[in-house]
């Protein structure tokens, strides 16, 4: 059977780039993420994403089995903390945060949790977390206790991304955070890819599909949709993003700089 990992980097390389969900169990009632969960495979979604900062262990477990029993496309956790893995995923992105120097999430948390992803069968994804400056503290900064990587720095995302990958890690996420003013910027996503040769995860404060086709050009493999689908979540949104992100397989075009 494909793994998860190599389904989703065959999708990065013949579409362009693989478009990610992000659902956050705690954000809605469980109607309203099942929802959002069946809208996003409709509409050309790759895989979900099902985590976030503050979710509660049986709240992970209702959500994701509820979701598994009605979508196919891959379920990833992307976990807040060793407490979100549970038995109804696929794999799990099993990310170090890099950028900040807090042992517990660097190392702490993927210990407690290593047992679990063994004895529920998961497939672990090796990942580089990476904070990025989004004009506004978020959710995990604050938890974390980590500062984000300056948005005016490039250089040193990509130094960190470079030691992920002779650390063994398969991906690198450049992360704004949840509720971000501000998307990482494109010239820290070609730096950090063309430096460390790792495929990018990218997301956080990416509002609209023009949005995202900038990401995907500047050189991310992964863009991580969330809280857009969260406000308003009808199925021609989840169609204009995945057209978007989907460059090599969709008749695309950023019309953003028109002038009318």
């Amino acid at each position: 059977m494909t793994k998860v990992l190599d389904h989703l980097l065959n999708i990065a390389d013949s579409r362009g780039a693989g478009f990610l969900t992000l659902i956050d169990p705690n954000e809605h009632p469980k109607s309203r993420l099942i929802d959002n969960a069946q809208h996003a495979e409709a509409g050309g979604a790759d895989a979900l994403l099902i985590g976030g900062s503050l979710v509660l262990t049986s709240r992970m477990e209702e959500v994701l089995r509820e979701i598994k029993q009605r979508v196919t496309i891959p379920l990833i956790i992307f976990p807040g903390g060793a407490g979100q893995v549970c038995r109804y995923a696929d794999a799990i992105l099993f990310t170090s945060l890099l950028s900040g120097r807090n042992p517990e999430f660097l190392v702490g948390e993927q210990v407690k949790g290593a047992p679990l992803v063994k004895e529920f069968g998961l497939e672990a994804i090796p990942a580089a977390y990476l904070l990025i400056e989004s004009g506004t503290r978020t959710s995990v900064e604050y938890l974390s206790h980590t500062h984000p990587i300056p948005r005016n720095k490039p250089d040193i995302a990509k130094v960190h991304a470079l030691a992920a990958r002779y650390m063994g890690m398969k991906l690198v996420y450049l992360e704004a955070g949840s509720g971000a003013i501000h998307s990482v910027p494109e010239d820290m996503i070609t730096a950090t890819r063309d430096y460390a040769s790792l495929p990018i995860i990218c997301g956080g404060g990416i509002r609209h599909p023009e949005d995202a086709a900038r990401k995907v050009s500047a050189g991310a493999s992964f863009v991580v949709i969330g809280n857009r689908f969260e406000e308003s979540n009808p199925l021609s949104l989840f169609i204009e993003f995945a057209d978007a992100i989907h460059q090599k397989s969709s008749e695309y075009v950023d019309r953003s700089n028109d002038k009318t």
